[in-house]
């Protein structure tokens, strides 16, 4: 057995993340793993944090993307969980590439790890100029472009991909087969910033942020690998991450991404 085989959730081995089994399985990993629930809940606190501090009185109604089993309207209750896949769970199903919404009534869309699931970015950023009213903006948690993040995500996940030089956008388009590409925000809103300038002049770019909490992240398994450090120890957790922050442009695996519409 291979050693992701070894420390995948048994459950979880050659699932794909599309499919609806998924939802019962992350939520029953979540029901017993305190310290990815923690991290998730400092996600939310971050976004939401976010959202206050850059888009003033913006009106208009906060909508997550490909909420998942650990919605933000767990922590904020105003926030409308939606997904492209039916679960009961969710409050509407919702394709971020053809929102059913009318024009100008969204302040803000958060996504958390689903971006890089998006068949075609260039319709998502269209419809989301089209139904985010100006001041507003997209909150983006994706996995991040640095040394460790690079080399932990081509090797851990065999259900998706980790490529920066793909020169498409679209790859899940072209083939609905292949792999998700998990650089895809590094590919789209770094590698080629200049084109996604030229294309989307209403998004102006206003933060990009590496994560800090990848010390628990990685220590919990997150919700497709067996947890390898007890919850008692989450404080020293904490501790260690703190004295590492200077590193985290290195370390991290998550970033926070902020496009405010212009």
């Amino acid at each position: 057995m291979t050693l992701r085989g070894i420390i995948s959730e048994p459950n979880a081995i050659g699932m794909k993340p599309e499919t609806t089994d998924r939802f019962d399985l992350h939520r029953s990993v979540l029901q017993r793993k305190r310290m990815i629930r923690e991290v998730f809940s400092e996600f939310h606190y971050l976004m939401m944090d976010i959202d206050r501090r850059n888009f003033g009185n913006t009106p208009g109604a906060r909508i997550e993307l490909g909420a998942g089993v650990f919605p933000i309207r767990e922590d904020y209750p105003d926030v409308l969980a939606t997904d492209v896949v039916l679960d009961a769970h969710m409050d509407r199903v919702l394709d971020a590439q053809a929102m059913d919404l009318p024009s100008g009534s969204v302040r803000t869309l958060f996504g958390q790890n689903c971006f890089h699931h998006f068949p075609d970015p260039e319709k998502f950023f269209r419809e989301a100029a089209r139904v985010i009213n100006p001041g507003g903006g997209i909150i983006l948690i994706e996995p991040y472009y640095g040394p460790a993040a690079t080399v932990v995500f081509k090797r851990l996940f065999d259900a998706e991909g980790f490529d920066k030089n793909d020169p498409r956008w679209n790859a899940l388009l072209l083939n609905p087969d292949a792999k998700p590409n998990q650089a895809l925000s590094y590919v789209v809103l770094k590698r080629d910033a200049k084109i996604f300038n030229e294309k989307f002049p209403e998004f102006e770019l206003i933060q990009v942020k590496p994560l800090r909490n990848y010390v628990r992240y990685v220590a919990s398994g997150g919700l497709n690998f067996r947890q390898l450090i007890p919850d008692a120890m989450i404080p020293l957790l904490r501790a260690s991450e703190f004295l590492l922050s200077p590193f985290a442009r290195i370390l991290a695996l998550h970033y926070v991404i902020t496009l405010r519409r212009r």
